[in-house]
């Protein structure tokens, strides 16, 4: 068994020393901790590694290999090519019909499927998914287009999240114009943003339109507040102030095209617009409900709708979604939020403006090809080349899901219980402060526009959209929730479904364990593992230090023992990078 007392009090004493002298400190060989070499930047199993960074949950072995044989082209194509590995919603409904068959049999214990089904299945996939681009993509659209599984009015509707999720997994290698639709009509967008029943206009109650999707759907999901260049950058007027994207009147106008959508229904009543058909309204695009929908002109983005005798709710969405699609701000927009979401959060102009190109023109004339973005994305110099090392302010405070994802994909962690029973982890005191599809409000959990006040960063008009969660609070949170995963496993126990004897998702280290004998070679592969392959030699000597105190048993031990102590020195190397600020900050 593990020494946590110990690996506590080393974990601890040297997590100070690290913090003290990571940022500008110096090591006994005299270079800097915080200096990033372009030289290991450069080798190909540290570019095999940032890749994958990227483009999955987190770098693994195997997959480092076949990038670097392969090369990263050859390895997005077979990810486009692979089909989508599960389903969300299947899976929520084969724990359904597991719970209400242990009721059944009189087990008392057995819960009701809800958001923690969601978190097993999306850890399970995270980890051992073969298609973790299509995982990784989709993860990041839940961030631009929010919904959360926490939101009362989806809470009661058990089945539309994970559908929600589903379609964002199929849609992820589609069009912009396919995703950007069936986003707007899936139902748990529709209760979570309200046009789910929303109703026309009516002057004699002084009823209008619910104005909140037509808002959003503009600030949020496609163009954003300001006009922007191709590049990215905000255009401004003579007085040098940004030009505006849209107006009050433009969301009024576009409301009334959000009204008359009802719960899903194959012949669609009344009655149904209220209350759907049962299972099936939960996982179907809402259906047309013409006597709810406004007749009256609606006028948007240079855009006019006439007022029509006869509503045309369909013929209406069609032409509000067409004139997003094409509006100019779409490609700079989306491309600035996917690097943020994958590469960095302050990328070039040259860069937004390479990925805004390929959402235009996939090279075939075809507007909006999510492939070609996110090859664009991924493939551009400045997320794949050495040369953003000089830059100080490159990368992205890693999101605390993805620290964890790392660490299970890295590390070869395994479920006990076959089902990855992960729990909801958004305590910022006692966990990660994030789970997916959580989100407190459709600004998702941080803005993509912030930037934490009175620093260098704000003074430099640089953004760190992560660290808008990240206080006292949350760093000492997930130190914490890390050490304890370390030592004891992470989800499970006594009370779960299945019931486990301890810690469900746990390392194996099979790779580390060996190298434990030699502090050295085990910080090596921490380099290797987790800072692709780019930590200071400052970070090494003091964590291969902190390694070395850790003894190895004396006289005749146990087999046991040995690998209890082994142990020890792998958690405890792990939890050092873990905790460093050259792990913490993806480059």
């Amino acid at each position: 068994m593990v020494n946590t007392a110990r690996f506590k009090g080393f974990g601890f004493m040297w997590l100070l020393i690290l913090l003290l002298t990571s940022c500008g400190g110096s090591s006994d060989r005299g270079t800097p901790a915080s200096t990033w070499s372009a030289t290991e930047y450069a080798s190909p199993q540290s570019i095999a590694s940032r890749f994958l960074t990227q483009a999955t949950f987190g770098p693994t072995v195997a997959d480092v290999a076949l990038v670097q044989s392969a090369g990263s082209q050859a390895w997005l194509a077979e990810q486009f090519a692979l089909p989508l590995s599960s389903s969300f919603l299947a899976y929520m409904d084969m724990r359904a019909a597991q719970f209400a068959e242990a009721a059944a049999a009189g087990n008392s214990a057995a819960p009701s499927v809800g958001p923690t089904q969601f978190y097993e299945h999306f850890y399970s996939q995270a980890v051992q998914a073969p298609d973790q681009l299509r995982q990784r993509i989709a993860f990041a659209l839940s961030q631009i287009y929010v919904v959360s599984i926490w939101n009362d009015a989806i809470y009661a509707y058990k089945r539309t999240v994970p559908s929600y999720y589903d379609m964002l997994l199929a849609d992820a290698f589609g069009n912009y114009r396919t995703l950007l639709e069936d986003v707007t009509l899936h139902p748990a967008m529709g209760l979570y943003l309200s046009t789910m029943n929303n109703q026309k206009e009516n002057p004699a109650t002084g009823l209008h339109p619910d104005e909140n999707y037509a808002r959003e759907v503009m600030q949020l999901f496609t163009i954003g507040l300001d006009q922007l260049n191709p590049d990215g950058s905000v255009q401004l007027d003579a007085m040098g102030n940004p030009v505006p994207t849209y107006a009050y009147a433009d969301i009024s106008g576009l409301a009334k095209v959000f009204t008359g959508w009802g719960w899903y229904a194959p012949v669609p009543t009344d009655l149904t617009f209220w209350d759907g058909v049962g299972e099936a309204s939960e996982t179907t695009a809402m259906s047309f409900y013409p006597e709810y929908h406004s007749i009256s002109e609606k006028r948007f983005l240079g855009t006019t709708i006439p007022a029509a005798s006869t509503p045309d709710p369909g013929g209406d969405l069609k032409i509000a979604l067409d004139t997003l699609f094409n509006h100019p701000n779409v490609g700079p927009f989306l491309a600035t939020r996917l690097i943020q979401q994958l590469v960095t959060s302050n990328p070039s102009p040259a860069y937004v403006s390479r990925v805004a190109a390929a959402f235009a023109d996939n090279g075939a004339g075809v507007r909006g090809d999510l492939k070609a973005v996110i090859k664009a994305v991924l493939l551009d110099p400045e997320a794949a080349g050495p040369a953003r090392v000089q830059n100080p302010y490159y990368g992205k405070l890693r999101e605390p899901v993805l620290r964890l994802t790392n660490w299970m994909r890295a590390f070869s962690a395994a479920s006990q219980s076959g089902y990855f029973l992960v729990p909801n982890l958004d305590s910022e005191a006692s966990q990660l402060g994030e789970s997916p599809m959580s989100a407190a409000s459709v600004f998702n959990f941080w803005s993509p526009r912030f930037t934490p006040p009175d620093t260098v960063l704000s003074k430099a008009g640089l953004l760190a959209p992560e660290f808008q969660e990240a206080g006292e609070v949350s760093v000492a949170g997930y130190l914490n929730f890390m050490q304890a995963t370390l030592t004891s496993g992470l989800g499970g126990g006594p009370g779960s479904f299945p019931p486990t004897s301890g810690g469900d998702v746990q390392a194996t280290y099979p790779v580390e364990i060996p190298l434990a004998n030699n502090p050295e070679a085990l910080t090596d592969r921490m380099n290797e593992a987790l800072c692709c392959g780019a930590m200071s030699e400052g970070l090494h000597d003091q964590i291969a230090a902190a390694v070395a105190t850790v003894p190895l048993p004396a006289g005749p031990p146990t087999q046991a023992d040995v690998l209890a102590a082994l142990t020890d020195r792998v958690e405890l190397a792990v939890f050092l990078t873990m905790a460093s600020p050259e792990y913490l900050i993806q480059r």
